[in-house]
């Protein structure tokens, strides 16, 4: 995992980090973490793998549609874009 350091606080918002850590009884390190985390992946984002998936089964996808899919697919790699 990475490590941040973050300098130039204000001791203002450092003790409201530290209250609100208090608040839901978590450390301040893992407040800002946890705000961190809300902040740059929301819940409520969509996620593309989870939309394939609630599609296919509002068609009516099963897996044996799944594996059919998988067993005509070109496996092939690919050729990367030549600009000569």
């Amino acid at each position: 995992m990475a490590t941040i350091t973050l300098s130039n606080l204000p001791d203002e918002v450092h003790r409201a980090l530290s209250v609100r850590a208090a608040m839901h009884g978590h450390s301040t390190e893992a407040e800002i973490r946890d705000i961190l985390e809300t902040a740059v992946c929301p819940p409520k984002r969509l996620r593309l793998g989870t939309a394939l998936a609630e599609l296919g089964r509002r068609v009516g996808l099963t897996d044996g549609d799944i594996a059919a899919f998988e067993q005509g697919r070109d496996k092939t790699p690919a050729e990367p874009v030549r600009f000569e």
